[in-house]
Parts: structure tokens; sequence; C-alpha cells
């Protein structure tokens, strides 16, 4: 009876904390979208986030001084609670296992040896959910990887602020103001190293943004690639960070950008076609800007010149597929950042602005008389 009473004790702050992301991870689809016109909502986004992160660090210490580790003891009949995941899925051992298991990538250090090891079970359990060909297994891991690759973001952003790199130009302007005073909040609560992934080196940003290209091949190999396509599309303010962030950081936050790119043209069949293309619009007008800025990489191009042919015709071919207003919108974007960055000649899009104009100029043409 004492076990029983012990595990409910060390299960509560479990059950608090995937209760809250889960909240925090829904709510802020709805809030990022208002946040992009209202300058007081994206405070209050910030503010939001910080107070989550805040509560994050003091979790460890919580949990840990209810039950010491050596005194820990797991019982699946009476578990009910204890990894409730992410959207409510977790209420099965294998919901769960797999919460806890994406939990621990983000937290453990790439230098461990257990990084490796907790990233491989992740890995089979994922592959072995959807080799089942169980309808609810499948679902499970869409909820699970989604809502990890959205709380991978939102710690991505955070890290990306607390190293200071919420420098925005004239991309993104009145970005700035609102990072500076999140990266204010950061600092006076405390959050800047261990658990939630945000230090003052590069190297936690960078392990998390290549995360975030792992849980998007992941969500891609079950066949579930819009969600991590609608994700990305939709984070504008990580994408203003990243204009300004480290190139070493910049080529990784490209290699997402390019994955999630290509996956996003085979899109058209999955949603409706409005949908599709109002992703397809955000995605352009969020990260174009890197791509023509970040390409080149700190050493080296981040993308070979096959992955660079690919990748511009597809973008070639999203842009005709847009309406003639929103490829103007598009296209003005990408020559401002194409002309101002003299380190990168890519993705030359010259062939889709000519197209556009000769349009544009037919419009001039009087209707023809029947």
């Amino acid at each position: 009876m004492g076990m029983m009473e012990n595990s409910a004790i060390f299960m509560a702050p479990l059950l608090l904390r995937n209760t809250v992301t889960s909240l925090l991870v829904y709510a802020d689809k709805s809030i990022l979208v208002l946040a992009e016109k209202y300058k007081v909502l994206a405070i209050f986004r910030y503010l939001v986030i910080a107070s989550f992160l805040f509560f994050l660090r003091l979790f460890p210490s919580f949990s840990q001084s209810l039950k010491a580790d050596d005194d820990y003891t797991f019982n699946s009949t009476q578990s009910s609670g204890y990894f409730v995941g992410y959207g409510g899925v977790g209420d099965s051992g294998i919901g769960r296992a797999l919460s806890q298991l994406l939990w621990s990538v983000n937290d453990i250090p790439v230098s461990s040896s257990k990084y490796g090891i907790v990233r491989s079970l992740a890995e089979r359990l994922i592959e072995e959910n959807n080799k089942e060909d169980i309808e609810a297994l499948r679902e499970m891991n869409r909820t699970v990887l989604s809502a990890a690759f959205s709380r991978t973001l939102c710690l991505v952003e955070a890290a990306m602020v607390e190293l200071g790199q919420g420098r925005v130009g004239h991309y993104g302007a009145g970005f700035g103001p609102v990072c500076y005073q999140l990266n204010r909040l950061l600092r006076a609560v405390g959050v800047g190293s261990g658990r939630v992934g945000v230090s003052r080196s590069g190297n936690s940003a960078e392990k998390l943004v290549a995360e975030l290209l792992w849980l998007a091949e992941e969500l891609a190999g079950c066949g579930f690639e819009e969600e991590a396509v609608e994700r990305w599309a939709s984070a504008s303010n990580l994408a203003a960070l990243s204009l300004s962030a480290e190139p070493r950081l910049q080529g990784s936050l490209v290699k997402v950008s390019a994955f999630l790119v290509k996956q996003m043209k085979d899109m058209d069949s999955e949603e409706s076609e409005e949908g599709s293309r109002q992703t397809k619009m955000k995605m352009l007008t969020s990260w174009l800007p890197l791509l023509c800025r970040g390409s080149n990489g700190a050493d080296m191009p981040v993308l070979s010149l096959s992955e660079r042919a690919e990748l511009e015709k597809i973008l070639e071919d999203t842009i005709g597929m847009l309406q003639h207003e929103e490829q103007e919108q598009v296209l003005s974007l990408w020559l401002h950042h194409f002309t101002h960055c003299p380190s990168s000649d890519w993705p030359n899009l010259h062939a889709s602005y000519a197209r556009w104009c000769t349009t544009s100029r037919k419009l001039f043409l009087p209707p023809l008389k029947m």
C-alpha cells in the first residue's frame, strides 16, 4: 500500500508537467496567428513561454525531493497518470513510454552516451508502432511526434532569444523589442542551462534544431509530414530570429527548411486546395529569407549542388501555384534578400520573376473583342 501511495505522489508532478505542456502547445497555435498582427499579444505569448520555462526549471528539484532515484519503482498497473503525454494520447503504457523518451531526447546532452541509447529506443518504438498497421498506434505516433515537434520548436526559439539572437533587421520589424524583453525575463528567472536546453553556448540551440530535423523525418516516415510542414510554416517568429543567428545555427535551420519544403510539394492531395496554398504561402514568406542568407554555412555550402537544384525547382513550382498577388509578395521578398546578401547567389528565382513580370504586363492589354 505504501509503494502505491509513493508512486501516486511521484506521478503527480509528472502529470502536472505534461498537462501544462499539452495546454501550452495547443494554445500557442492559436495565439501565434494573432501575435503576428498585434504586438501586445506577442509580448503576452513570450511571457507565457517564459513562465513555462521557469516551471520546467523548478520541476526537477521538486520531483526529486519527493522521491530519491534509488527508491524509485515503476509499476505499469499503477501508473495510469505517469506520462499523460501530448494531447491526451498517453493513456496507454506505450504512449507514456514514447512521450517519456521524446522528453528525454531533448533533455540529455548529446555528449552523453545515454543520448544515443534513448534516441535509438524512441526510433525503435516509433517504427514498431508503424509496422503494426493498427490505426490507434499510428495515431499515437502522429500526436506524440507532432507535439514533440511543437515543444522542440518552442525550446529552439527560447534558446535563440537567450543567446541574444533577437536582433531583427528589415525582415520581422517590431519583433526585436519583444525578444529583448523575453531575454531579460529569462535571465531574471535564471533559465539559462540544463533541462530546458537553453544555454549561453550555441551547441544547445544547434542540438535542438538537429532534433527538429530528426522529428520531421520521423513524422514523414510515418506518413504525417504535413504536421511538421504546417508547424514549420507557421514559425515566423523563429524564422525572423534565424536571420541574425550564427552561421552554424543558420545552416542547421536551412537543412530543416530544405527538408520540409521538399515534403510540402506532395501535400496537395492531403489538404484542401485553399489550405494547401495558405501553408505554402506561409512557408515561403517565413523561410525564403533564410534560404537566401544562410545557405552558404560557416565553412562550406549547407546543401549540395543537386540538392540546391532540386529545391530551386520546387520553389519555382510552388510559387507558380500561388495567386498573382501572392506571387508578387513572395518574389518581392526574395528579391530583397537575394540582392542584399553578397555571399550567396541561391536560390536564383529569376525565371519565376520573369514569368510574373510577363503575366503582369499582359494585364494592361485590352480585352479581345468577340
